[in-house]
């Protein structure tokens, strides 16, 4: 769930409704400028679901802020096992901020699996909620505690608060008629009243919330809610928490606008939506459900008075012939999957680049080979993308940088498909899809014209003085071939695979023709407009950091504390992947050290080097995570000094 938040002179009215239930006088409130919180337990504890709460009603505060879900693969991971833990991690703060934060500040963990998964992130200092009722000897045994964590003194260096949250979550349900494994299911709601009175954040929204998800089970909603009350009235009366925060709306970090908190793969979504739009063409999705692209197959099912038509097809290859053919028919054409569905596109793809159709192709990537790691995040897609077709079949790559840019990159690809007949690829990632952050909603007048001119009869003159339409026949600026819409009088002319002759369009196996349509089909790809590089370097630094995709964030952050520390570094951050923006050359001349990090073993780094002949270093992670920002900062800072 996603919650409205209005400009920033607006919240500073809103902020008095997350103190409505302000603790009592007795209570000591601290005020703090940002805070990281991760809520952690078994996947079927409901961890997500509380995270997502908390951020709704972070977000509807007020603040800035940035968003880490991270979980099992499986359905049903197994329950008190490592393997199975699910976290949830939220940092919010009165200022701008980049990242979900390198190091909680809280640990709420609901058995013993949770703390021992995650103490390892925790600095001394933290706090730490356990749920006591969950540390039962069999259940620390099967994580690998010998003796109680929370009476060894391994925790003494924490703040450690040991609530019974299964126990108390059952006492405030039992006046409901609930078995006790029913009771005991709320007790992530009974976390959440908790933390929510610690932090001083809104109600409203989750109790409305809870109505309206358990709308058919009214008893269910009442004791959610009964439970979410009951967490915020524990923290309010126990003389264990003394102490409640309050973390100010990000006033300034905004500019003027109306806001909401949106995730990378929902502002992907209202992307396509806008560019349909913006285009007056229908939308339509060919899609094969796949970890984690498939939130956008579900969310565009839901938006058919805008035109919109999804397709949920038997499989990838089914998915993308599909959307293939809505493009051939005058559609928005789009495809979602993830690397492993990029294999299999590929053949359509290809023959996508033959066609000279517009076809948006959505990788959202996730860690791999094969089916690697289907719930965490990689950028190791790059070189699928600019390479993974058989035959010189370029095609243009998109990269947003943040949650949500997902919109814009998405427009952006929608854009350049449209504009060029082309195939795109717009590479996302576990990241982004599932992350969140405030965007500001547009007006519809800032949204880019992509109207398109279908052909609408001949184009050709032949010299008898016939009129005739040739489907190859190209825009000079664009190189892109006339859009036919099948049934148009007059526009008949032959489609497939097989190499096409200039022009006519009809099948040709001469040598030079192929050599023609093969460098013509590239340079109409070099030839597409993106903006240059903007370049951040305030101090004529001599070490740039370039980045892609989602290590904008932990590049930005990193690079922030560097300077603050007085160091000198510039920063880029490339949208367009292929083609390169003009002036890259330029700007990666200007600098005796190019820093690049990746979420891969060097992908980017190994096409700048092949096309700049630059000595570009790689700083590269593959274990599934994002970049922390402490940890790139002494990567970058190592490249300076080195």
């Amino acid at each position: 769930m996603t919650s409205q938040v209005s400009s920033p002179a607006e919240q500073a009215d809103e902020a008095v409704v997350g103190e409505q239930r302000k603790p009592a006088g007795t209570k000591d409130v601290r005020r703090l400028d940002r805070v990281i919180i991760r809520f952690a337990g078994d996947s079927g504890d409901g961890m997500q679901l509380t995270g997502d709460r908390f951020t709704s009603e972070t977000a509807s505060f007020g603040n800035d802020l940035s968003t880490l879900p991270n979980f099992p693969a499986e359905i049903r991971a197994p329950a008190g096992t490592l393997p199975g833990v699910s976290s949830f991690q939220l940092h919010f703060a009165d200022h701008d901020i980049l990242t979900p934060g390198d190091a909680p500040n809280v640990l709420v963990a609901m058995n013993p699996a949770a703390l021992k998964a995650n103490i390892g992130d925790l600095p001394r200092g933290a706090e730490i909620i356990v749920n006591t009722d969950e540390f039962t000897r069999r259940a620390m045994q099967k994580v690998g505690y010998d003796a109680s964590p929370l009476e060894d003194g391994s925790l003494d260096g924490y703040s450690l608060h040991p609530v019974p949250l299964t126990t108390l979550t059952v006492e405030a349900l039992k006046e409901f008629d609930l078995t006790r494994k029913e009771a005991e299911r709320s007790k992530n709601m009974f976390a959440l009243g908790l933390l929510s009175w610690m932090y001083h954040r809104p109600t409203e929204g989750t109790e409305k919330f809870l109505k309206s998800k358990f709308a058919k089970k009214p008893d269910i909603a009442a004791a959610n809610i009964a439970a979410f009350r009951a967490g915020w009235n524990f923290g309010e009366t126990t003389e264990d928490f003394a102490v409640s925060y309050e973390i100010a709306p990000a006033t300034t970090a905004f500019p003027v606008g109306t806001y909401r908190n949106i995730s990378g793969n929902l502002a992907l979504s209202y992307g396509l939506v806008a560019a349909s739009r913006q285009a007056d063409l229908p939308l339509f999705l060919g899609s094969y459900p796949i970890t984690p692209a498939s939130d956008i197959l579900h969310e565009l099912s839901r938006h058919k008075n805008f035109g919109v038509r999804t397709f949920q097809a038997e499989d990838e290859i089914a998915g993308i012939g599909a959307a293939l053919g809505a493009a051939f028919g005058g559609s928005l054409a789009v495809t979602t999957t993830s690397g492993p569905g990029v294999a299999l596109k590929s053949e359509t793809i290809g023959l996508a680049v033959s066609l000279e159709l517009p076809l948006l192709v959505i990788d959202i990537q996730r860690g791999g080979p094969s089916t690697g790691l289907p719930t965490k995040t990689e950028q190791a897609d790059l070189l699928q993308a600019m390479f993974g077709r058989n035959g010189e079949a370029p095609v243009p790559i998109v990269a947003p940088r943040t949650p949500a840019d997902c919109f814009d990159a998405a427009l952006e690809a929608a854009r350049i498909a449209l504009t060029y007949r082309t195939p795109v690829m717009l590479l996302s990632d576990g990241y982004l899809a599932n992350g969140s952050e405030p965007w500001r909603i547009p007006e519809v007048d800032e949204l880019p014209d992509l109207t398109v001119q279908f052909a609408q009869g001949p184009n050709h003159t032949l010299e008898d003085g016939s009129e005739v339409f040739w489907p190859y026949k190209r825009d000079p600026q664009t190189l892109a071939r006339p859009w036919a819409i099948p049934g148009t009088p007059g526009l008949e002319h032959r489609i497939g695979g097989i190499e096409k002759e200039d022009g006519t369009g009809n099948i040709s196996y001469a040598p030079a023709n192929h050599d023609f349509m093969v460098r013509t089909r590239q340079a109409k790809i070099d030839g597409i407009e993106v903006p240059d590089l903007e370049v951040d370097d305030p101090h004529e630094a001599k070490t740039l950091v370039l980045g892609w995709g989602s290590t904008y964030g932990p590049i930005t952050a990193a690079v922030r504390r560097l300077r603050t520390a007085g160091e000198s570094i510039a920063q880029a951050h490339l949208r367009h992947l292929n083609p390169f923006p003009r002036n890259l050359g330029v700007v990666l001349g200007r600098y005796e050290k190019v820093v690049i990090p990746e979420m891969n073993l060097g992908q980017l780094a190994t096409l700048i080097r092949a096309k700049y002949l630059v000595d570009a270093h790689s700083y590269n992670q593959v274990n599934g995570m994002p970049f922390k920002a402490e940890q790139l900062a002494k990567a970058l800072k190592e490249a300076i000094d080195g």
